[in-house]
């Protein structure tokens, strides 16, 4: 048996630990996943206005740069019983789709394509051959699934790639002085050499580096509706009871008026062109080659459970009951057992007394840096506690850590549980859980979920493989993220035609002030905020006394996937993951890389690290100029 240490994992949001033990076969035996970084943005929070909260939470996070604040609101508006006007919701929706969106787009083409396809191989590809291809690819690869609004985004796309040989020959010499200098800079650092990359053609390579550089200028523009409803991207600006934006459609100095609605109207646009032409066909077109050549592992515990919330209500609710009347994203529920077939899977609902009731939703702590008072061995949210207790169990050389005691305390994560077993959350989980749901004749589906059984079943006809046995894998993990894009931007399109058409009618309101003061508050509260984010289901629970924080605790994705074993030795789907992958060179487990990259991990959610004393430790500068 050989143990193989990964750390740092790079390309990421935060700081993540991996030991392996492999047979000598490949196969992983078993797997650790350690959170290196402590959260402490509960502990922060304790203490201070509700209203601020939604400020503090959204610096968990520097990528999902809103997710936090949008569920920290709902959270209070839960405890405090304010309900946001019609405006408000819509905005943000719009915010909301605008950046899953973004994450899903970035996470491919910046942190993980470089798992798929590499700038060295690039170097071999025939640019004419390329050009051809490109065509190919857009013919064969664009998803051939109805626009189920048929909105007409715009006139002609926003953005096409370009398929010349010209364009893909100065694609290629570009990349051929960075490799050549010996700097690879934004592609150091990785196993270039792997027979992985073989699977693919030189021109597909070259194609997605030049789609890697394309992305790099065209974020941005993804993410106009944060600057023009919240202020600033990133973190905009949010306010409890509403949005801080005021409307009007005579005044030009108005934050929204006609040429700001345009702007946002042209990014929606944009964003759709980007999914469209350049990220569905793109993966699409990987992960066929990669499931024709048997590639199928990597599914984890998504095989097992995975779990969602639901999201994006289409009216104004009041209250976490009424969420769950009101939303179209029903992914709210858990699937067990999906890769027996979608007929065979189990599925449990679940809504707001699951997030209610002590029972169902709770975090451990047996083999996490924390300490529980004494007989506590499992708490609901409500009751959490967020005391750091570091205690190393494992081997150290010096200050290095040689390895990790599995069987001790050995991360920073706590282990989240629904009725005592971990689960997989994430774009592949909301699909698994509305493919089933329909399919098994739980919902009748709305446009949303229709949309999204209409994706799966056009890709799985692409692949000619079912659903049950492509989707729980490291590829259909990446497919689901990009299906997701598509669905994302039609919400954001949905929305914001409701908008326009709210305001039309006269309605111009975007805030609720009738509790805003907290004379108007009960002496104790409690309220929890539920949503799905592009890591998966997130969920914010805060308890409210004599108009302050008491407790706060955020249970994100990466928790949930990313956690450690629990006192059952249940892994966590990144840990699982592992074990459901076989690696070619032990030394260069770039298959892992895969697996663990099709999460999108946002270890950064528990990277803010204080002392007792509530001082900052250190602060580094990555920048030698500053």
């Amino acid at each position: 048996m050989k143990r193989i240490v990964v750390d740092p994992i790079t390309r990421i949001e935060g700081h993540l630990r991996l030991e392996l033990m492999l047979d000598d076969n490949g196969k992983v035996q078993d797997a650790l996943s350690s959170g290196t970084a402590w959260r402490g943005i509960e502990v922060i929070l304790k203490g201070r206005d509700p209203r601020d909260a939604w400020a503090f939470t959204g610096r968990i996070c520097g990528v999902c740069t809103s997710e936090h604040s949008n569920v920290s609101l709902r959270a209070v508006e839960d405890a405090l019983g304010i309900e946001i006007p019609r405006n408000a919701n819509y905005i943000r929706n719009i915010m909301a789709g605008a950046i899953m969106a973004h994450d899903h787009l970035v996470h491919f083409y910046h942190l993980h394509a470089l798992d798929w396809i590499s700038p060295v191989a690039a170097l071999k590809a025939d640019p004419a051959a390329a050009a051809r291809l490109q065509e190919k690819i857009l013919a064969e690869y664009r998803l051939q699934v109805a626009d189920p609004l048929k909105h007409d985004f715009n006139a002609y796309s926003k953005e096409t790639p370009r398929a010349s040989a010209h364009y893909f020959s100065e694609i290629r010499t570009k990349v051929k002085e960075i490799v050549d200098s010996g700097k690879l800079g934004i592609f150091a650092a990785h196993w270039w050499d792997h027979p992985d990359y073989d699977l693919l053609q030189p021109e597909v390579h070259l194609i997605a580096i030049s789609h890697y550089l394309t992305m790099l200028d065209r974020q941005t523009d993804i993410m106009v509706p944060h600057v023009v409803f919240g202020g600033k991207n990133p973190h905009p600006h949010y306010a409890v009871g509403g949005m801080p934006c005021a409307i009007s459609m005579n005044d030009m100095n108005a934050p929204i008026n006609s040429n700001r609605l345009a702007m946002v109207d042209n990014s929606i646009s944009m964003t759709h062109a980007l999914v469209e032409e350049y990220y569905v066909p793109d993966v699409l077109a990987i992960a066929h080659m990669h499931l024709s050549q048997g590639r199928k592992d990597g599914g984890g515990l998504a095989k097992q459970r995975v779990l969602g919330y639901g999201d994006y209500p289409d009216h104004t609710f009041n209250g976490i009951d009424d969420f769950y009347k009101k939303i179209l994203l029903r992914s709210n529920g858990i699937v067990e057992n999906f890769a027996d077939g979608v007929e065979k899977a189990t599925f449990y609902p679940f809504g707001a007394g699951d997030l209610t009731d002590m029972s169902v939703i709770k975090e451990a702590v047996d083999h996490s840096w924390y300490k529980y008072p004494e007989g506590s061995q499992e708490l609901h949210p409500w009751q959490g506690v967020s005391e750091g207790h570091f205690q190393f169990s494992g081997q150290k050389e010096g200050r290095h850590w040689k390895q990790l005691d599995e069987q001790g305390k050995y991360s920073w994560l706590k282990t989240p549980t629904w009725r005592g077993k971990t689960a997989e959350v994430g774009p592949l989980a909301r699909y698994i859980i509305v493919y089933t749901k329909v399919k098994q004749g739980h919902i009748q589906p709305n446009w949303v979920e229709t949309f999204m059984v209409d994706q799966i079943e056009a890709a799985s006809k692409l692949f000619e493989l079912p659903p049950h046995v492509w989707l729980p894998t490291t590829v259909g993990r990446t497919v689901a993220r990009a299906l997701e894009s598509q669905v994302c931007v039609a919400l954001e399109r949905y929305f914001f035609n409701k908008l326009v058409q709210n305001i039309r009618n006269g309605d111009t309101t975007v805030m609720n002030n009738e509790k805003w003061e907290p004379g108007t508050w009960p002496a104790k509260a409690q309220g929890v905020g539920v949503h799905e984010v592009p890591r998966g289901s997130l969920g914010h629970w805060i308890v409210i006394e004599k108009g302050l924080i008491k407790n706060y605790q955020a249970v994100v994705p990466t928790t949930w996937n990313a956690c450690p074993r629990d006192a059952q030795g249940q892994h966590g789907a990144f840990e699982r993951s592992m074990i459901d992958t076989n690696v070619t060179i032990a030394e260069k487990p770039l298959e892992i890389l895969r697996s663990i990259h099709s999460f999108d991990p946002c270890l950064a959610c528990a990277a803010h690290l204080y002392d007792a004393e509530g001082e900052q430790i250190s602060f580094v500068h990555t920048d030698p100029y500053i």
